[in-house]
């Protein structure tokens, strides 16, 4: 468990906000990487088989790095040490992992570019509520709820203007990339719990090695296979191991000391900075700088409103 000077650095607004910020903007980045990865390894994004072989590496080597470099910066083996620390990794990498990726994955073939990325930003409204709700880990209030209303506008602004966009739903489809959701939503849930007991670089590193390594064998199994192994590719498959070992371990350090709408808000930024950057690494022009700025506003709006303390 980390000391009570780190978790007063932890819950400055300042360090949360620099901090969650970082995240996504690894995580924006990880949506043109993905697909330079896909062109270099020459993987179809329809094969769902490899492309889940593919995730399944990366989260597999991503959780060795988080925990021997844990290790080394905490000066011991961030490894589960009973059988109750094993049943949390364990239960962690099926939600935030392989249940998540899963419906991610197979709802993406089935579901237009659009509508995903729509779908995928309710899972601020989702931790919310599983927050509230379910786990009692904090109060609902209105403050809360127009936060994300006006953040999840942002996102509408900068997903579909100037596309066209369909209101078929299937479960297969939309369904399971709301599913993607609602697991994200919950795993935010599990590591503020877990982590009162257990070390959340530990939890973070193991349940990727537990999760990735599952997803990885069953990507397999089904026939995923991929080459291309070049200095270029090798290269880039480093950066998205480093982009899930730091911003997910971050992520989770951030909301074991925080409330989970507190640090599940910027969220929202994740498409913003997606579309920004690939714009600039994949000439991928679907909005105007005007668009994008007040998408951006918005957001950053719903970010200040759901972390609005009323002075008294």
């Amino acid at each position: 468990m980390e000391n009570k000077k780190s978790k007063s650095i932890l819950s400055n607004i300042w360090v949360v906000s620099l901090g969650a910020a970082l995240c996504c903007f690894l995580w924006g980045s990880a949506t043109p990487a993905i697909k330079t990865g896909y062109r270099l390894f020459s993987i179809a994004a329809d094969d769902t088989a490899t492309v889940v072989l593919f995730a399944g590496i990366r989260f597999f080597f991503a959780g060795i790095a988080t925990v021997f470099l844990g290790s080394l910066l905490q000066k011991k083996v961030l490894l589960p040490h009973s059988v109750n620390a094993f049943r949390k990794v364990a239960a962690l990498g099926m939600v935030q992992t392989i249940l998540q990726y899963f419906f991610f994955y197979g709802g993406l073939t089935r579901c237009a570019g659009v509508k995903s990325s729509v779908i995928l930003a309710t899972n601020v409204f989702a931790s919310l509520l599983i927050a509230a709700l379910i786990f009692k880990q904090e109060r609902l209030t209105w403050y809360k709820i127009l936060g994300c209303v006006v953040g999840f506008a942002g996102v509408v602004i900068v997903t579909v203007a100037g596309k066209e966009v369909d209101y078929k739903i299937t479960f297969g489809g939309e369904g399971f990339i709301f599913l993607s959701s609602v697991c994200y939503g919950f795993s935010g849930c599990m590591v503020k719990l877990f982590s009162k007991e257990e070390n959340t670089v530990m939890l973070s590193g193991c349940q990727f090695i537990f999760g990735g390594a599952i997803m990885a064998l069953t990507g397999f199994c089904f026939g995923g296979r991929f080459s291309g192994f070049t200095a270029a590719s090798v290269l880039l498959l480093v950066y998205l191991v480093f982009i899930s070992a730091v911003a997910y371990t971050l992520w989770g350090l951030l909301l074991s000391h925080n409330d989970v709408s507190r640090v599940v808000i910027f969220g929202f930024l994740n498409p913003v900075f997606g579309v920004i950057l690939s714009s600039i690494f994949l000439n991928e022009q679907s909005q105007t700088g005007l668009v994008t700025i007040i998408s951006l506003v918005l957001v950053c709006i719903g970010i200040f409103v759901v972390n609005y303390r009323k002075r008294h």
